[in-house]
C-alpha cells in the first residue's frame, strides 16, 4: 500500500521539476510582440502608416470597442475593397482591406492592427473558409444571398470572414484576437 507521504513526495518532486523545466524556456524578449510571420509580413507592408492610413483609406464605424472588454479602434477601409480579392483561396497578406488606429491623447492616430474581410457572397458555394497566409478567417454572420433574413451583425454588414493582425499593439489574447485589452476608444474625438 503507497503512503499518503510518498505521494506527496512524489508529488513535489514532479511540481519542482516541471517549474524548473518552465523557467528554462526562452523568454520572448519585452515588446517584440509574435513572431509570426502573418505579423512580420503586416508590419513589413504597413511600416510607413504608422501615423495616416494610405491614400485610398477612409474611417468607418468609428472608434469600435467591445461589448464587455477591450477595443479594435478606427477602421480605416480601403476605397478599392469591394469584398471579391480572393485569390487561389487566400487573401494578399501585404494588402488589408483595412488598416486600424487607436486615437491619441495628442489628437492623432497610431497604427495598432489591420483587419483582412471578404464578404461571405465573394466565395463560391460550399468553399472552405478562407485564409490569410494558413490563418483561417472568423465569420461573421449576417444577411447574404444565400441567407436573406439572417439577423444583422452589429457593423450593419452582410455575412463576412475577417481576420485581425495586431502587428503594432501587443494583445494579451494574442495576434489574431478581434477585441485588445490594451486598445481605448476613450480618447476618440466625439463626433461632429
Amino acid at each position: 500500500m503507497i503512503k499518503l507521504s510518498h505521494i506527496s513526495t512524489v508529488l513535489a518532486a514532479f511540481l519542482a521539476l516541471t517549474s524548473y523545466a518552465l523557467a528554462q524556456q526562452p523568454k520572448q524578449p519585452e515588446g517584440q510582440g509574435d513572431q509570426d510571420p502573418l505579423v512580420q509580413i503586416v508590419r513589413n507592408a504597413t511600416q510607413q502608416y504608422q501615423s495616416a492610413p494610405p491614400k485610398g483609406y477612409t474611417a468607418a464605424l468609428g472608434c469600435v470597442s467591445g461589448s464587455d472588454h477591450g477595443a479594435m479602434g478606427v477602421h480605416y477601409v480601403n476605397g478599392q475593397f469591394n469584398g471579391e480579392t480572393l485569390s487561389n483561396g487566400q487573401l494578399d497578406p501585404t494588402s488589408p482591406q483595412a488598416m486600424i488606429y487607436e486615437p491619441q491623447a495628442n489628437g492623432e492616430m497610431k497604427l495598432v492592427a489591420v483587419e483582412f474581410i471578404i464578404y461571405a457572397s465573394a466565395l463560391p458555394a460550399g468553399a472552405p473558409p478562407p485564409e490569410v497566409y494558413g490563418h483561417l478567417m472568423l465569420y461573421i454572420d449576417g444577411p447574404s444571398t444565400a441567407r436573406p433574413d439572417a439577423s444583422p451583425n452589429r457593423y450593419g454588414l452582410a455575412g463576412f470572414y475577417e481576420l485581425h493582425v495586431w502587428a503594432w499593439r501587443d494583445n494579451p489574447q494574442g495576434s489574431f484576437v478581434d477585441w485588445n485589452d490594451h486598445v481605448s476608444c476613450a480618447l476618440e474625438a466625439p463626433p461632429q
